[in-house]
């Protein structure tokens, strides 16, 4: 049997630490302690030659249970729709109006955080309400 992999989810941004600090409050994770021998993320972030200065950042689910989040510096902007996307699991257990309350409210949490609402999708059926939004860049979520 092949053993469980950990893995990291990368997102490539304009401005990591901007996106990192949007996903840290949308999924309750936090910054990680800066690298040994500095005080702050700041201070290791002066001792990298300017070119790498902002490049890149990470948010960890302090219980350790998911995965680490990575957000890389790329100088292309967003050009089409996300391959793969974070489905935030706010109405696990609920179906109709309680669900999409609960969407509603989650939604209305995170567009204070800078997040656009997309679209509700309804239950058809064979799938549960969906909200679909996008971060403070642009790439596509759902609350689902």
């Amino acid at each position: 049997m092949a053993s469980v992999k950990q893995f990291q989810v990368t997102f490539d941004c304009a401005e990591p630490e901007r996106v990192a600090r949007f996903w840290c409050e949308v999924l309750g994770y936090v910054v990680p302690p800066p690298p040994e021998g500095f005080a702050t993320w700041n201070d290791f972030d002066r001792a990298l030659p300017p070119e790498h200065q902002g490049s890149a950042f990470a948010c960890v689910d302090p219980s350790g249970v998911g995965p680490r989040l990575f957000f890389q510096r790329v100088p292309e902007g967003k050009v089409v729709k996300n391959r793969l996307h974070i489905d935030v699991r706010v109405g696990t257990g609920l179906v109709g109006e309680e669900r999409v309350a609960a969407l509603e409210a989650e939604c209305a949490r995170l567009v204070a955080l800078g997040a656009v609402r997309v679209r509700l999708l309804l239950a058809d059926g064979h799938n549960e309400s969906c909200l679909v939004m996008q971060d403070v860049e642009g790439n596509e979520f759902c609350l689902d």
